[in-house]
């Protein structure tokens, strides 16, 4: 069973994240991780099975991971998984796959803007370095581990790019 506990992967494992558009129902993210693990437990590359694991966050963030120690994932294996959520968003009116767009937290809630709209509330002092972004370009299992994956913008590249301050890292 090439499907695993997201748990059980390791840390230098390669990481996709994939942002939904809005908040997962309870049942809209019951139907997506079984969908997902439907998936996971057929996905291979060129032939072998993938170890892989998935895990959901703040019903908003889906995290598919891959032990590549057992086997690394092909292009074409990347592309079936990247074509199995957009099909899968569709089917729920909700975007897995866009990582044009920042997401952040705003109080409670996460949000999404267009990278446009997100620049304009950093010009007018909306939001600030301190603002918690959501860095949907991680790539390695232990950066989600260790608290990359929310973090003060100013400790990101949103940092850099969309505030006149230096990020610290």
């Amino acid at each position: 069973m090439p499907r695993i506990s997201f748990t059980e992967l390791p840390g230098h494992g390669r990481l996709w994240v994939f942002p939904a558009s809005r908040d997962l129902t309870d049942a809209e993210a019951d139907a997506c991780l079984t969908a997902v693990d439907d998936f996971l437990e057929t996905w291979s590359a060129h032939g072998a099975p993938l170890r892989s694991g998935r895990e959901l966050i703040e019903r908003r963030f889906l995290l598919v991971g891959v032990d590549v120690d057992a086997e690394a994932p092909s292009g074409c294996s990347i592309d079936a998984l990247v074509n199995r959520l957009r099909a899968l968003g569709d089917s729920m009116g909700v975007s897995l796959i866009d990582h044009a767009s920042v997401w952040f937290r705003d109080r409670d809630a996460v949000r999404s803007l267009s990278r446009s709209d997100f620049r304009a509330l950093a010009a007018t002092g909306e939001i600030d370095t301190e603002v918690e972004v959501f860095d949907t370009t991680l790539t390695r299992i232990e950066d989600v581990r260790a608290g990359r994956l929310g973090r003060p913008a100013s400790e990101t590249w949103h940092g850099k790019t969309f505030f006149r301050v230096h990020a610290r890292g």
